[in-house]
C-alpha cells in the first residue's frame, strides 16, 4: 500500500486500469509505461512527470474509448492498485 505523501505536482508512478484490451502495439504511444492485459483489464504502469501529463495521458486514454476503471499513484510498477470491485462500489460514490 502506498503510504508516502503523494507529490504535489502530481509526479510519480501511476497504475491505469482499462476495461477491455488493448493491443500491446499501443504501448509506443504511452511512453514510459507499462501495458499488460489479463482477465478483461487493461493496465498501464508507469512514471508520470505532472498532473498536466497524467491529464494528457487520461485524454489520449478517453480518445481510445476503452473505459476506465481505475487511476492510482502506487510506490513502483511492482505495487498494485488495490483491486476493483464494481459490485461493492457505493451508490452514488
Amino acid at each position: 500500500m502506498n503510504t508516502a505523501a503523494p507529490d504535489p505536482d502530481g509526479s510519480g508512478w501511476y497504475e491505469i486500469r482499462l476495461q477491455g484490451r488493448l493491443d500491446p502495439r499501443w504501448e509506443a504511444t504511452f511512453e514510459g509505461m507499462t501495458l499488460t492485459t489479463g482477465h478483461g483489464i487493461t493496465r498501464l504502469v508507469g512514471p508520470v512527470v505532472d498532473q498536466a501529463a497524467l491529464h494528457g495521458l487520461l485524454l489520449r486514454l478517453r480518445d481510445i474509448g476503452l473505459p476506465l476503471v481505475s487511476v492510482c499513484q502506487v510506490e513502483t510498477a511492482a505495487e498494485p492498485c488495490p483491486p476493483h470491485h464494481p459490485d461493492t462500489t457505493p451508490r452514488g460514490a
